[in-house]
């Protein structure tokens, strides 16, 4: 079932994101953590690529196996950065041919090393992958990304706009945002689409922060990342990181109640490969699987 399908049949829908396991170790820590995380019944369930796509055919093995494994709906990341149109289209056949049919298209980014360098026989740009995979498969549903707090890589806003709005126009079905840690920026976000003429469905994207350590590697990765003052103040007055897991889960809950009564599409929780946070959201809100239709 698409994406797309699901959201028009489930509210809440919540979703989790994992990345590929790099060790066998890792690999079984990982099943366990989505063994835990099954009974609350997700709308979805993605896997991301590393950064530059070093993880690829890794994310290709955990799609296929948690296809063949469990219950779950499945979407694929696919970053198109350092990828040839061939390789993109061996990838979507070997989908295909699992009958696994939800992909995240994006553009990606690419290793440093290579930054300097333009892009040769693929893509430059995310819509242009969408359109690809559009052409080819044109059964399949695909998501993209958006930024509420901007793109870091486009500074102009007008364009940023522009540049979603290309991606919608080539194919995509709904969209998913980066983090964030005050929903005003997502409902900003969410109007901007609007009079962009944006109109697929917008799902908002939750990373709980459970340490100093963790805020730290979200401010690394996700460039332009802006933490609002009061959860600053809290985090660096934490007495130690349990306490500091305490209050970036309840920050999340927050997010994600506020979100729920405003009737978003979904909610996405990128889990960073642990059960233990989503957990203790579910239970904050009193979310159980009977509450939950089955998509």
């Amino acid at each position: 079932m698409h994406i797309s399908e699901i959201l028009r049949r489930r509210r809440p829908a919540i979703s989790f994101e994992f990345f590929p396991p790099k060790s066998a170790a890792a690999s079984r820590d990982l099943f366990q953590n989505i063994q835990r995380l099954i009974p609350l019944n997700p709308a979805y369930v993605s896997v991301t690529y590393g950064a530059g796509g070093s993880t690829r055919e890794l994310t290709h093995d955990l799609v296929v196996k948690l296809h063949r494994e469990t219950h779950l709906s499945i979407v694929s990341h696919l970053t198109c950065v350092g990828s040839s149109r061939e390789d993109v289209l061996r990838v979507l056949q070997r989908y295909d041919e699992h009958e696994i049919h939800n992909i995240m298209a994006l553009r990606g980014d690419r290793p440093a090393h290579e930054r300097a360098r333009p892009a040769t026989e693929g893509f430059r740009y995310a819509h242009e992958l969408v359109a690809f995979i559009k052409n080819h498969f044109p059964h399949m549903g695909i998501g993209v990304a958006g930024f509420p707090e901007g793109h870091p890589d486009t500074p102009n806003r007008l364009k940023e706009m522009e540049y979603l709005k290309a991606k919608v126009d080539a194919g995509a079905d709904y969209l998913c945002t980066q983090l964030f840690f005050d929903n005003r920026d997502f409902y900003d976000f969410c109007e901007r689409c609007e009079l962009a003429g944006i109109h697929i469905p917008i799902i908002a994207g939750i990373m709980p922060l459970t340490s100093r350590a963790r805020m730290a590697r979200m401010a690394e990765l996700a460039q332009g990342a802006r933490f609002p003052g009061t959860l600053l103040r809290a985090f660096l007055g934490a007495r130690d990181d349990a306490h500091a897991e305490t209050i970036g889960v309840n920050w999340a809950t927050e997010q994600v109640l506020d979100l729920i009564e405003q009737n978003v599409p979904g909610v996405h929780l990128y889990t960073l490969n642990t059960s233990k946070a989503s957990l203790k959201i579910y239970e904050a809100l009193n979310i159980r699987p009977a509450n939950m239709p089955a998509p």
